[in-house]
């Protein structure tokens, strides 16, 4: 939450003109847990939504076989990560 509120105000004070409705933060998630998502929104009070999404759902047919699938993302991230801890 730390980081998307930092989005937020960067947008508010480097993109927003006055007049313009405050930025509204979507942390879109895998799955979405009730509680965690009630104590991580407690203490902001930047507007915020959270929602869980299908990204399969969002993704059109014709481009699907051109894309890396779920668990190639995910495989590639892990990689990402553990290259990270080997270099601190």
């Amino acid at each position: 939450m730390g980081q998307l509120g930092t989005y937020i105000s960067a947008v508010n004070h480097l993109k927003c003109k006055p007049g313009d409705t405050p930025t509204i933060g979507l942390l879109i998630c895998k799955t979405k847990k009730q509680v965690m998502a009630q104590y991580a929104l407690e203490s902001t009070n930047q507007p915020i939504g959270i929602s869980e999404c299908k990204l399969s759902k969002l993704i059109p047919e014709d481009i699907k076989s051109q894309l890396p699938s779920i668990e190639e993302i995910e495989e590639q991230v892990k990689r990402i990560q553990g290259k990270k801890k080997e270099e601190r």
